[in-house]
């Protein structure tokens, strides 16, 4: 078995991957810069060498690398990396010491489809920033590997849901209110025909690939691999499962997008655009072929389950809208509310 260096492991992801890492033997370093809990206690976790580090200072003193190589991996998996400079800093304290390295990316490499379901052979056309350095990041680690030899594998998670985490709702945001209003049978407008893609993902899922990719290195170095569930849903479905979930007929009403994004305000809207504009919908044969990846969950599956915690543990209101759909001149400010939303975030990942 492998000496495994997580970065960001007390994450969504992490809380899934540590104790499937340990299961199979694995001696597993959660590197992280506080003493996060996980979001799912298991007793796996007794077991972790917990580091803290704190990433961005130790970059700006140039010593992040060293610390991690420091620690003897043979394998790494960077979940929180979000630009080039600081890849090329680990990658190069590494060089030649780990046989597997692992890069958390995102789907949102894609910008607007052409065809769908995307495959990882259409070129990147991100749209963002958070995108274009993602990126930027593979197509450097892939360099490497093709050139160096670098054992480099580069992963692309969907809207990452479970337990205990929001979800990206039927308008594209992360509003609960979007929810509370479905459960209690309102209208919910969408745009155009609601024929706009999400392509979820659970936490679960996302580890059993790292796991596969880790199991089947030979396949998948030098490589990158979309990571999402077997299909996307569109916001029109999506809706009217959600309606179902508690109980209600699904009660829709559609208007162009235009017309509808103004209805949104703030946070809501920017995340809400950048969903809808991508219409995400990714093909996993890559992954299945080649390293055996099955996720267990469907898009909605994955959802339904986040969403059953959520109002179990009091995170939702099942019955009362506690947030407003569209921010009125009295209610908190833009800036305020950005910062309400982003405590659901995960890396600075719009999406996740």
């Amino acid at each position: 078995m492998s000496r495994i260096v997580i970065i960001g492991g007390s994450g969504h992801v992490g809380s899934y991957l540590i104790p499937r890492l340990i299961a199979r033997g694995h001696v597993v370093l959660n590197v992280s810069r506080g003493k996060a809990t996980p979001y799912r206690p298991h007793p796996a976790w007794n077991e972790v060498e917990n580091v803290l580090i704190d990433r961005a200072a130790e970059e700006a003193r140039g010593r992040f690398g060293h610390m991690i190589a420091d620690l003897g991996p043979e394998i790494v998996v960077d979940m929180i990396a979000f630009d080039l400079a600081s890849t090329q800093l680990l990658v190069e304290a590494l060089r030649d010491r780990i046989e597997h390295f692992l890069f958390c990316s995102t789907i949102w490499v894609y910008g607007r489809l052409v065809s769908v379901p995307s495959t990882e052979g259409d070129l990147p056309t991100p749209i963002d920033t958070y995108g274009r350095n993602k990126a930027e990041i593979e197509s450097w680690l892939l360099q490497q590997a093709q050139l160096n030899g670098f054992p480099a594998t580069c992963f692309r998670p969907g809207h990452i849901v479970g337990e205990g985490w929001m979800p990206i709702n039927p308008l594209g945001n992360l509003n609960p209110a979007v929810f509370s209003l479905i459960a209690s049978g309102d209208e919910l407008l969408l745009p155009n025909l609601g024929l706009e893609m999400l392509h979820h993902v659970h936490a679960d899922d996302v580890a059993h690939w790292i796991v596969q990719a880790i199991d089947h290195r030979a396949a998948s170095m030098g490589e990158v691999f979309n990571t999402v569930s077997a299909q996307a849903v569109n916001l029109r479905g999506y809706a009217e499962a959600a309606y179902r979930w508690f109980g209600k007929e699904p009660r829709l009403g559609y208007k162009p997008f235009e017309e509808w994004i103004l209805g949104l305000a703030g946070y809501d809207a920017e995340l809400s655009r950048a969903h809808i504009i991508r219409s995400s919908c990714h093909s996993i044969a890559k992954s299945r072929e080649r390293i055996a990846y099955s996720p267990r969950y469907s898009s909605l599956d994955a959802i339904h389950e986040s969403v059953r915690a959520l109002v179990a543990n009091g995170q939702l209101s099942s019955i009362e809208r506690e947030v407003p759909l569209v921010l009125s001149s009295s209610s908190r400010s833009t800036e305020q509310r950005r910062n309400v939303e982003q405590q659901w975030l995960a890396g600075n990942a719009p999406h996740q």
